[in-house]
């Protein structure tokens, strides 16, 4: 299953709190696409991925400023 969090507009560390909450409630092998466009994200929930054993399937820049990851729960 493909969830999609939007999370634009708001402002660090909400775009990583609204994830964590959300990837509570999914399965194992469940993807989570978060958009966003909070620069301090872009380290942060890379970071939150890896250290929660969950997997990166794909990170890109949208536009100067938004960008979309996709999480694999592990």
């Amino acid at each position: 299953m493909k969830k999609t969090l939007e999370v634009l507009g708001m402002v660090c560390p909400f775009p990583l709190v609204e994830a964590k909450k959300v990837m509570e409630e999914m399965t194992s092998g469940d993807e989570l696409v978060i958009n966003f466009d909070c620069t301090q994200a872009t380290e942060s929930l890379p970071r939150w991925a890896a250290e929660a054993g969950h997997t990166v399937t794909n990170f890109e820049q949208l536009s100067e400023a938004s960008w979309t990851i996709t999480v694999k729960k592990k």
